[in-house]
């Protein structure tokens, strides 16, 4: 797959980039995350707190996922090698 096409998906969905790589587990353990943390900041914080700062924790698992899974698709795309001209 292209590496755009996992950063776009690592966007919109926390671990949807590892997703489509295959990276089953990774994904959906940045998804879980995600959520955890974003739950448990939305609880815990004080009621003055921004509407970013009570979704931190989840935004923050979910910014560390996108560069992880386009590392991954750039890594496997230059990994593999190229196909002859038909």
């Amino acid at each position: 797959m292209h590496a755009r096409l996992i950063l776009l998906a690592a966007c919109l969905v926390p671990g949807g980039g590892h997703l489509l790589l295959g990276e089953r587990s990774r994904g959906l353990g940045y998804l879980f995350f995600a959520l955890l943390l974003g739950v448990l900041t939305w609880h815990y914080a004080k009621p003055e707190v921004s509407l970013l700062g009570h979704a931190a924790g989840g935004l923050f698992v979910w910014a560390l996922s996108i560069p992880d899974a386009y590392r991954l698709a750039r890594f496997r795309q230059l990994r593999r090698p190229l196909q002859p001209a038909r």
